[in-house]
């Protein structure tokens, strides 16, 4: 692994170490993953404040720098106060074991994405970071989604050499902080939807496969200004004004004119558009680990996530949503593609 260039330009962002030329966790904490694994009856994990700790615990053992102070005062406020009891008692009981060993699985997760990586011939497809100005594509399988977001959960990922261009901040740590101190209802049910796909792949795996590529439009005659004198007429298009565009039956191409950071603030107070677009399809997260700034002139496509909520929003301001959490219950996987983008803002100005 350790001669691989996609592995080595993702590695510092990663919480895994190379041994060997092998991805493993430090023996320290997969004894505490074991332990976590074993149930509350083994690990005394069966609160808010106790997986907190637990947290903290793991993230020492990984060198990493302590959490905000706030942090496990909404890690308890959410589970001890916010949650139903009894799905408290089945998330300490059931899901945060079960977690713990989606964890144990992670260096053997990324060991065979790049695997699989290999036997594409022709097409780079392993993890790395896609930087900008540099078209590529990452794929993963949903498994492997599940346990990276899992490291969000529990906080492991180093934040050292994020943000700004770089690849931003993935660790969950600032949604509790956020809930802890402002205590708002929008905050409170994106957790929930988050809460709710990790339960719902700890009961059912699913095996799919999630594309995200990074399309770069070339600098000639791509500049803003260019664009917005364009006299070229847009192709016929339909605009409808009802229904949600998550609830399309047929296939299309949702395009969210948005941050130019991928997810936006999905992960601290935001609330809006592509915010709760990536609360209600959590897979979408996975991309802010590899995916740094979007110029311009760029695009990312995002094809195959999978939907595990639904939400009820009531807009009442430009910057203001109302989001509700709902349970989806799904018999078969929905797929949906989505290209998130800051490429081409300037069409609106264009003759239609």
């Amino acid at each position: 692994m350790d001669s691989r260039a996609d592995f080595r330009s993702i590695q510092q962002y990663l919480p895994v170490t190379l041994h060997a030329s092998d991805v493993i966790w430090p023996p320290t904490v997969v004894e505490s993953l074991k332990s976590l694994s074993k149930g509350p009856s083994h690990s005394n994990v069966s609160s808010g404040e106790l997986f907190a700790a637990a947290i903290v615990d793991l993230r020492k053992l990984l060198g990493l720098d302590p959490l905000h102070p706030a942090a496990p005062l909404g890690f308890s406020l959410f589970f001890n106060d916010l949650m139903n009891k009894d799905d408290a008692l089945k998330w300490f009981g059931e899901v945060v074991p079960q977690l713990a060993n989606l964890l144990l699985r992670l260096p053997a997760l990324l060991e065979a994405q790049y695997k699989n990586a290999d036997a594409l011939s022709g097409t780079e497809t392993g993890l790395r970071v896609l930087e900008v100005q540099n078209p590529g594509i990452v794929i993963l399988s949903q498994e492997l989604i599940a346990a990276l977001l899992a490291c969000g959960l529990f906080c492991l990922f180093p934040a050292a050499k994020r943000g700004g261009k770089k690849p931003q901040p993935i660790n969950f740590d600032k949604l509790f902080v956020i809930l802890y101190q402002r205590k708002k209802e929008n905050q409170e049910n994106k957790i929930k939807c988050l809460v709710h796909y990790f339960e719902r792949v700890c009961k059912n795996m699913p095996r799919g496969n999630v594309s995200f590529e990074r399309k770069v439009l070339p600098l000639r005659n791509s500049t803003a200004d260019y664009w917005s004198k364009s006299a070229m007429p847009l192709c016929k298009f339909e605009v409808h004004t009802y229904g949600k565009i998550e609830d399309q039956s047929t296939e299309v191409l949702e395009v969210d004119f948005a941050d130019k950071h991928i997810g936006g603030l999905i992960l601290k107070q935001g609330c809006v558009q592509e915010e709760i677009r990536f609360a209600i399809n959590p897979e979408l997260i996975a991309s802010i680990l590899f995916l740094p700034v979007m110029a311009d002139n760029e695009a990312i496509e995002i094809v195959g996530p999978e939907r595990s909520m639904e939400s009820k929003q009531q807009h009442k301001l430009v910057s203001s949503v109302s989001f509700s959490f709902k349970k989806l219950h799904l018999i078969a996987r929905r797929i949906a593609v989505f290209l998130l983008a800051t490429l081409l803002k300037v069409f609106c100005h264009c003759r239609v």
